[in-house]
């Protein structure tokens, strides 16, 4: 029996199943309930040795234990490369998805994510649970500040729950409604600073023996918090056969874009982790015109930054005839960009988004960007591209 290919679209409830052959003809399309057996019954039908890859979705684990299990040759399809080839599509049905994937499995064009060991995914289980909820720490300790604010006292010391702040807490005098909610927050604080300590003891005994955990803690600044999330989301470093190759899939290497001989290389990417926050912080069109609904797909600005909107006749650096302007003030200080922050912008009129760090200066234009030298000597050239009006 000839090879079968076999691509599903996976949703919570119910999934997609496509069966295609060597020669690109869909053998069979049909939608399912999210049930092992069915699951198992279903693929079946293609064959022993078949190929099955679905997108790495919302709860994907179970599937891929699954066809593992069953004797398939399971590949992950990464849902950002795969939003990529579908976004602009003006037909997208779970049908369509579902026959693009073995398609491009049986063309070899899959864009590959990696499937982690199970013993991997639960660590990252774990690592990722204590990140959140020591997020969580923090909203807790925020929304204390709040009621503090709200009655006019300024907090005794920056730690709130140190010795001085604890005790400054005991001894307020509120109204009711600000006192429960005040002691509502430090039963919270306290119940996750107990788990949080819980999983740290937990992933240390899972690392103990790690050779990689506790040699990365050899370097200046990484504790056994920063180890461990190393750990865990790098998985088996021996996948990566040259350092280059991990700082690439780390993001931590720079964006290059080249044609004819205009070469444009601008900090490091840190991609692959959501969708880009105001116009210009994301990665570039290519055509350098990008709409302002278009949302690409980029982390965060890794240092605190200013976002700033400047007329375009009043920029500083070189003119250039594929970026018109009209003469105008510079507009006021939009938001400050910090880590993590996503925010949409939609500047009203012709404007280009300024992005300032410190220590140097970096312009965008439109989806096109360009920096200045860091003494500030040396004037910023603008890169081609062009906002669009609103």
């Amino acid at each position: 029996m000839a090879r079968q290919y076999v691509g599903i679209d996976l949703h919570r409830r119910r999934s997609v199943v496509v069966r295609m052959d060597g020669r690109g003809r869909v053998l069979s399309s049909v939608r399912i309930e999210n049930d092992p057996l069915t699951v198992a019954r279903t693929v079946a039908e293609a064959g022993p040795g078949a190929e099955v890859t679905f997108e790495a979705t919302y709860g994907w684990y179970w599937l891929a234990d699954l066809l593992e299990a069953d004797g398939y040759r399971v590949r992950v399809a990464h849902p950002l490369a795969m939003k990529g080839m579908t976004t602009n599509r003006r037909v997208k049905t779970d049908w369509k998805d579902a026959t693009l994937l073995a398609d491009l499995m049986r063309m070899r064009s899959l864009p590959e994510g990696w499937i982690a060991p199970a013993e991997v995914r639960e660590l990252r289980e774990l690592v990722r649970y204590r990140a959140k909820l020591s997020r969580l720490l923090n909203v807790f300790k925020n929304q204390i500040h709040v009621v503090m604010a709200k009655n006019g006292v300024l907090p005794a010391a920056v730690d709130l729950l140190g010795r001085r702040g604890t005790a400054q807490l005991d001894h307020l005098e509120l109204a009711d409604a600000y006192t429960i909610r005040i002691e509502s927050l430090r039963d919270m604080i306290t119940a996750t600073k107990r788990e949080i300590a819980m999983l740290d003891r937990t992933i240390h005994r899972r690392l103990a023996t790690d050779p990689g955990y506790t040699t990365i803690q050899g370097i200046d600044g990484i504790g056994r918090v920063l180890a461990a999330v190393f750990v865990a989301e790098i998985g088996d470093v021996h996948r990566f056969p040259t350092a280059e190759k991990l700082c690439s899939w780390a993001g931590v290497t720079p964006k290059h874009r080249e044609s004819d001989k205009t070469k444009h290389q601008s900090d490091i990417t840190k991609m692959a982790c959501g969708p880009a926050g105001p116009e210009g912080t994301g990665s570039q069109c290519p055509s350098g015109r990008c709409r302002d609904d278009h949302r690409r797909w980029a982390r965060p600005s890794p240092s605190p930054a200013d976002l700033r909107l400047h007329r375009l006749g009043h920029r500083r650096g070189v003119h250039r005839e594929d970026c018109p302007g009209r003469p105008g003030s510079s507009a006021c200080l939009a938001w400050p960009v910090r880590r993590g922050g996503q925010r949409d912008l939609r500047p009203g009129g012709l404007h280009r988004l300024a992005l300032r760090r410190r220590g140097t200066r970096t312009f965008r234009c439109g989806g096109a960007l360009s920096g200045a030298s860091r003494d500030g000597g040396a004037e910023a050239s603008e890169a081609s591209g062009q906002d669009r009006p609103s």
